[in-house]
């Protein structure tokens, strides 16, 4: 058991980024790929600032930093472990795909939720500091998602409108 928990925390966020890469390289159109591109890119920002900001808030040492009897299934640094990084890109990575396919969501989200019970279970965060990896990641996921929306809405009507003159003028 040990080993799937070992493998679920430290790997399968690399598949939960492959399966990403898959989500955007199948997008139905341009516009899709453009869209889910630039909501990652925002997303990853986002993420960045969240867990500096969380970092210099809070500090939770790690469970086997606090108890020297707890021994963690794989090396880990010492540093705190507020939030987790690894549930912090798991739960943007779920909610940017669920934001975009319901159902092709849910093993996203349930995979960032195996990740963040992984890495409890290895001994190296809390179970706070997973719950904020989570919330942070989704939180800039949703941000990410409302801000790139908007943005590429407005520059697109705005183009449309440009084309849309320049047609008309050319018309005369």
């Amino acid at each position: 058991m040990n080993t799937v928990i070992v493998w679920v925390a430290q790997y399968l966020l690399w598949v939960m980024v492959a399966g990403f890469a898959a989500v955007w390289l199948f997008a139905e159109n341009r516009r899709g790929k453009i869209d889910l591109a630039a909501q990652a890119v925002v997303g990853i920002v986002l993420m960045v600032i969240f867990l500096y900001i969380a970092k210099s808030v809070h500090h939770d040492p790690r469970p086997f930093v606090e108890n020297p009897h707890i021994k963690p299934l794989f090396g880990h640094s010492r540093d705190n472990g507020f939030p987790s990084d690894h549930s912090l890109a798991a739960g943007l990575i779920a909610v940017l795909v669920l934001l975009r396919h319901r159902l092709l969501g849910l093993p996203f989200v349930a995979a960032a939720i195996a990740i963040a019970w992984a890495r409890v279970a290895a001994h190296v965060h809390h179970l706070q500091d997973v719950v904020a990896g989570l919330l942070l990641g989704g939180l800039a996921a949703v941000l990410a998602f409302v801000i790139v929306n908007a943005v590429l809405a407005r520059w697109r009507s705005r183009r449309a409108g440009v084309s849309s003159r320049a047609a008309r003028t050319s018309t005369r």
